[in-house]
């Protein structure tokens, strides 16, 4: 196969040895080549703007702007770009926050060869590629109760250990007000403290410790 022809892949993963590894998986494929990498956010932007590849396979936890970030403003700014998320993440909430942004295929770090290969096919033929276990995450999320904004403020706060008092003194509204988010939390996460709300909120991605 001609190198004109060939899938032209972008990296952007702030792990080395990880990127490194995605480059020889890809690169010994005969019909793909990598013609860029990136460490973070920006770059990835700045190198698609500069190779325009034909798919991007794209980490969401890196330093700077992240992987939802930077997928927003390439799909905002080529709409015919190609994005898979390729993370270690596995919770519904990121998973939902990729896909949102424009991304066509979500795929987990420990997926075999021939998978992430197959993937990258699939999304370059114009399909979406979700693996079956982040399918089901997906559907987890579709069904789970939708917290708001300012439930999600919340709960961000409670994970970094506030009271309600400090909480509304932080959001500026009333501890009877905080009290209530509170009990819609944990209401909507299935869960009957502020310890396992935190626990379930990390676990499915609407929080970070």
């Amino acid at each position: 196969m001609s190198q004109s022809t060939k899938i032209r892949v972008l990296i952007a993963d702030d792990h080395s040895l990880v990127a490194e590894g995605l480059a020889n998986i890809i690169n010994y494929d005969p019909e793909m080549k990598v013609v860029a990498q990136a460490e973070n956010g920006q770059q990835a932007i700045d190198r698609y703007r500069e190779h325009q590849p034909d798919v991007t396979l794209m980490d969401l936890r890196m330093p700077g702007m992240g992987g939802v970030e930077a997928i927003t403003a390439i799909c905002t700014e080529f709409k015919s770009a190609q994005i898979i998320v390729l993370t270690t993440y596995d919770g519904d909430e990121d998973i939902y926050r990729g896909l949102r942004a424009g991304a066509q295929g979500y795929l987990l770090k420990d997926a075999k060869p021939n998978e992430l290969l197959n993937a990258i096919r699939i999304v370059h033929s114009g399909q979406q590629y979700v693996s079956p276990v982040v399918g089901r995450k997906l559907v987890e999320r579709m069904n789970n109760p939708v917290l708001s904004e300012r439930e999600l403020d919340v709960l961000r706060l409670m994970a970094q250990g506030l009271s309600n008092q400090d909480i509304g003194t932080a959001l500026n509204i009333g501890e009877s007000t905080v009290k209530s988010h509170v009990t819609r939390i944990l209401s909507k996460l299935g869960v009957s403290d502020r310890t396992q709300a935190v626990i379930v909120a990390v676990k499915r991605g609407l929080v970070s410790l």
